[in-house]
């Protein structure tokens, strides 16, 4: 693989193939005597085992996307706060590609999307120490150069998709990892409760959908629903046509696109 920049900022590990990125990094946390540096990056070229939400594989074209993972160990952060990890990757990342389009949003819980179309896949797996979290692995895959979709998946889209050009991959990493690196810090050093309240307004404000009347589907079948408000913990709260609030966890309501 094209070797990334002696310069670059974080601690990295390129690999031309790999299972997941996610699956790598926790065997070189876990078989580490020492351990491995935070925002430690491990970036492959192509994934044979790729991991999404829902348990789905993620579609990527060698050499043309970013697939990478990386470690941080929040021991600070009790568990019933770690939906905030998620608010500030997926932040991160949308801040990032809004530097090309202004219609980038997030779909809850973390999906990143531009108009209907999604371009990011976000999994945080999570370690507990008692009531605290004593590490986090956070996998991304995000399409930055691929041109064509093979996969059955029903919107995936690509940066050069949007801009109709080629993209740097090598600094969109370091800048999605040093958002990343900032909103992180903020967690260790502002107020926690305002950090975490400044959080979840940007947040909302950047959600997929979050105006008007839009089908989602539960249990019990379809419905129109509006975004009412994410709690602290990821709950997802709607309004339906009738008026009656509806709280969710993930995976207990679907977006029908």
């Amino acid at each position: 693989m094209k070797p990334y920049p002696d310069t670059f900022p974080f601690p990295l590990v390129a690999l031309d193939e790999t299972d997941s990125t996610n699956q790598y990094l926790s065997r070189l946390c876990n078989n580490r005597q020492e351990a491995v540096a935070e925002l430690t990056t491990v970036i492959a070229e192509f994934q044979t085992s790729g991991k999404g939400q829902r348990g789905n594989t993620w579609e990527a074209e060698s050499g043309k996307n970013l697939l990478f993972s990386f470690v941080l160990y929040p021991a600070f952060l009790e568990a019933h706060c770690q939906f905030i990890l998620s608010q500030i990757v997926s932040l991160a990342i949308k801040e990032e590609l809004s530097r090309w389009s202004n219609e980038i949003t997030i779909k809850w819980p973390n999906d990143i999307y531009w108009k209907d179309r999604k371009i990011c896949g976000i999994l945080i797996e999570n370690d507990l120490s008692g009531h605290y979290i004593s590490r986090s692995i956070c996998g991304i895959g995000l399409n930055i150069n691929q041109e064509n979709f093979h996969s059955d998946a029903p919107n995936p889209v690509s940066l050069r998709q949007i801009t109709g050009k080629e993209h740097n991959r090598h600094e969109i990493l370091a800048h999605i990892l040093k958002r990343i690196e900032i909103y992180y810090k903020g967690l260790r050093l502002e107020d926690f409760k305002a950090y975490s309240e400044e959080i979840s307004t940007r947040y909302a404000r950047s959600l997929f959908r979050r105006r008007g009347l839009h089908p989602y589907q539960d249990t019990n079948g379809r419905f129109l629903a509006r975004l009412l408000r994410v709690e602290p913990d990821g709950r997802f709260v709607l309004e339906d046509e009738n008026g009656k609030e509806r709280e969710y966890l993930f995976k207990e309501v679907q977006y029908i696109l």
